[in-house]
């Protein structure tokens, strides 16, 4: 991995006061979203789950819930957009990606950069083979090159039959794959345009993906 000096420092101090900022900004939001969330739902507002860090750290990934309270407390790891512990509001949510707002508090804590490999559940990143774990030498994102190829990520889960295999064998790789790339040269550059792909694509959402996705042999 190239450490650049935006790696090693800038990019921390512009991640922390991205997160202030952002914050501050869309707080009404937030707070909108939050009532909603307790208005339509019973349950709490977050969900927290945890996720393995930089470095192979453990810590706990802030989303806004958008399943049922039962959905929240058990069933799969992955989630499909035709998954029935959603509710509709979570569905808008997601679609959206308003549920990842909360992140920005996983990113003033610096346990998440706002660009970065998406952060991967234990028991997914217990499979990580050597040369995949090299992904977990940078702090993981809210957004990243994978995020951003995969964005229709549950609309793919939807059409498989077996959604775990699926994603154990041919989607995570292929997503690791595009998080390695990233990571072996992190720049200013690199993570504005990211950025600006990521916005884009909010706005375009149902567009079909323009990457396929390969089974790594």
């Amino acid at each position: 991995m190239n450490r650049t000096f935006y790696d090693r420092i800038g990019k921390r101090w512009l991640d922390a006061s991205c997160a202030i900022l952002g914050l501050l900004v869309i707080s009404p939001v937030f707070v909108f979203t939050a009532i909603l969330i307790r208005l339509t739902s019973s349950g709490p507002v977050f969900f927290r789950q945890e996720r393995i860090g930089q470095m192979g750290r453990r810590f706990r990934i802030f989303k806004f819930r958008t399943m049922t309270w039962a959905g929240f407390t058990r069933g799969n790891l992955i989630t499909a957009n035709d998954d029935p512990r959603i509710t509709f509001l979570g569905r808008f949510l997601r679609r959206a990606k308003i549920d990842e707002i909360p992140q920005l508090l996983n990113v003033l804590r610096g346990e998440m950069s706002f660009v970065g490999p998406r952060p991967e559940v234990p028991e997914y990143a217990a499979t990580y083979s050597y040369w995949q774990k090299r992904a977990l030498m940078a702090r993981p994102g809210i957004t990243g090159p994978a995020a951003i190829a995969f964005v229709n990520e549950e609309d793919i889960l939807a059409r498989q039959i077996d959604k775990d295999a699926f994603y154990r064998t041919t989607l995570l790789p292929a997503k690791l794959d595009l998080d390695l790339a990233y990571c072996e040269n992190i720049r200013f550059q690199t993570d504005l345009k990211l950025l600006v792909k990521t916005f884009v694509r909010l706005f375009d959402i149902r567009r079909p993906l323009n990457r396929p996705v390969h089974r790594q042999e």
